[in-house]
């Protein structure tokens, strides 16, 4: 039995349909009810329990509001109890590099630490930023405002979130990935504005970017894994999709053609 905790998320959701098209076990966790699935939260240390009951490997997502291990830490206590065997954990590109006196992904490397202390079989995912995040701004877009960029000049192997997923499969449904950390980027360098290009492209109409400006206003964990980014400490790409799935990783291009829709009409799943 798998445990896909974000199940509801931009990873978590194609991990939860790809585990369904290949007919594996598993149990989709959310802070809400679905059908199938579990309700937990990670401040609830009993619904936590309940979710990793008789769960022998788990897929682990958090996105607490502001950085930090917590929810990492509290899911790895309750599945240390519950004798759960392996953790695949969805990281970030870069974490416990330093940068400008500060460590990149602080949280994602202390929750790293703490799976491998643990005794857990373990993968380590470490993409960069997703294609899917133009959607945030997709109101912008239909609307023809310029969207904030966060990163300048900076260039990032921006990767499709299916591969993500699929390379998180691989490593919950067999055990040629134990015990490795895994870069997952896209097969090209892409500069913010570069991809605003390419979706303008696709969606044949314009989509016009502006300098977000200062940072202040985020959180100090964000703010130094996005100033390591503008100083192009992601700017590379690596084979570690193309490794594990035994095929090129996804183009931006081909995220955004795929996606048209999500831009021009209702939403889509990202």
């Amino acid at each position: 039995m798998i445990l896909v905790t974000g199940a509801t998320g931009t990873i978590g959701s194609h991990v939860v349909r790809l585990l369904t098209e290949r007919g594996v076990p598993f149990r989709a966790m959310s802070r809400r009810e679905r059908p199938g699935g579990v309700r937990a939260d990670f401040e609830d240390p009993a619904s936590l329990a309940d979710a990793v009951a008789g769960v022998d490997s788990v897929f682990l997502v958090t996105v607490p509001p502001v950085p930090t291990a917590d929810h990492d830490l509290a899911l790895l206590t309750a599945a240390r109890a519950a004798g759960v065997r392996k953790i695949v954990k969805l990281s970030a590109i870069g974490s416990g590099e330093r940068f400008e006196g500060a460590t990149v992904g602080a949280w994602h490397l202390a929750a790293e630490e703490a799976i491998e202390a643990g005794g857990f079989v373990w993968t380590m995912l470490r993409p960069p930023s997703f294609a899917s995040n133009l959607l945030w701004h997709r109101a912008l877009i239909r609307a023809g405002e310029p969207i904030p960029d966060l990163t300048g000049d900076s260039r990032q192997a921006v990767v499709d979130p299916r591969d993500v997923a699929a390379v998180a499969v691989a490593a919950l449904t067999g055990d040629a990935h134990d015990g490795r950390r895994y870069d997952l980027t896209g097969p090209e360098l892409l500069t913010f504005a570069e991809q605003a290009a390419i979706l303008e492209r696709v969606l044949e109409r314009p989509v016009r970017t502006t300098d977000a400006g200062t940072l202040d206003r985020l959180p100090a964990g964000m703010r130094t894994g996005i100033g390591w980014a503008r100083a192009g400490g992601a700017a590379y790409v690596t084979d570690h999709v193309p490794r594990v799935l035994g095929r090129p990783a996804g183009t931006f291009e081909r995220w955004a053609r795929d996606h048209r829709e999500a831009f021009t009409a209702g939403a889509s799943n990202p």
